[in-house]
């Protein structure tokens, strides 16, 4: 199918660069409530705010009643157009925003919003070359957009996921990214690798995803990569790319952290 491109108006544009009140009118946990780094998505709904371009991502600004206020940018994890978007936060143990989002935020709340902006990371349903999707831990939420836009434009273009996560209980996504790799309408093969602690039925020892590994599913030379996930994470995955000859215009990353 033929994916009809996204063009936008004046005022869409006008509304990504404006602070304005998003609804949060869902929210359900993708990982245990109760576990280390759990992860939260938040369905929120402000004019403007869906997209199309799949690996865009909103700011977000809360602030306190003593007028101090804190920003930070999320991925969709949705692309579906409309007016409304998906977030998909992990909770950070030291952090000054995520344990709110993921533990206190409640539904009928509102966010400030901003957004969505970013065209470098995205994915075009109009390019035919095969994809391949490289996330380490919740790095995962704007590589599950373009999965998610693939599917629903039952797109032809061959699509890898290579998800690097600690644990089984740290899959962000994970019914649906096996229900997703089980539709061969749209092909999308999964990986699953684990860093720390692995399931019983997997033969592969954890450990870090190997240069191996990724040239394994990356056997067309004409192959696009998005990367994404923690900064040190990324730029070995990209920096192995390009020594093994994959040209750097290629391969698009998103860093977060330090």
């Amino acid at each position: 199918m033929k994916a009809e491109p996204q063009v936008a108006t004046d005022a869409q544009h006008r509304a990504a660069n404006t602070w304005r009140v998003a609804d949060v009118v869902a929210a359900h946990f993708e990982t245990d409530a109760s576990g280390e780094g759990a992860a939260r998505t938040l369905r929120l709904l402000a004019p403007g705010l869906g997209t199309e371009l799949a690996g865009q991502h909103i700011d977000l600004r809360l602030t306190a009643p003593d007028g101090y206020t804190a920003q930070r940018s999320y991925s969709l994890a949705t692309a579906e157009g409309g007016d409304e978007a998906e977030i998909t936060v992990e909770e950070l143990t030291d952090g000054e925003v995520s344990p709110y989002l993921v533990r206190d935020l409640a539904v009928g709340e509102q966010l400030e919003v901003r957004g969505p902006v970013g065209g470098w990371f995205v994915w075009d349903p109009e390019d035919p070359s095969p994809v391949v999707l490289i996330a380490g831990g919740s790095g995962i939420v704007p590589l599950m957009a373009m999965a998610r836009r693939h599917h629903a434009l039952q797109s032809a273009v061959p699509f890898t996921l290579l998800y690097s996560v600690r644990s089984p209980g740290r899959v962000i996504f994970g019914t649906e990214l096996h229900e997703l790799a089980a539709d061969r309408a749209a092909p999308l093969e999964l990986m699953l690798f684990y860093t720390r602690e692995a399931p019983p039925e997997t033969t592969r020892p954890p450990g870090r995803l190997t240069r191996e590994e990724v040239a394994l599913a990356a056997m067309d030379e004409n192959v696009r990569f998005f990367v994404c996930g923690p900064t040190a994470f990324v730029e070995t995955v990209a920096d192995r790319l390009v020594d093994d000859g994959f040209s750097p215009d290629r391969i698009k990353t998103e860093r977060f952290g330090g």
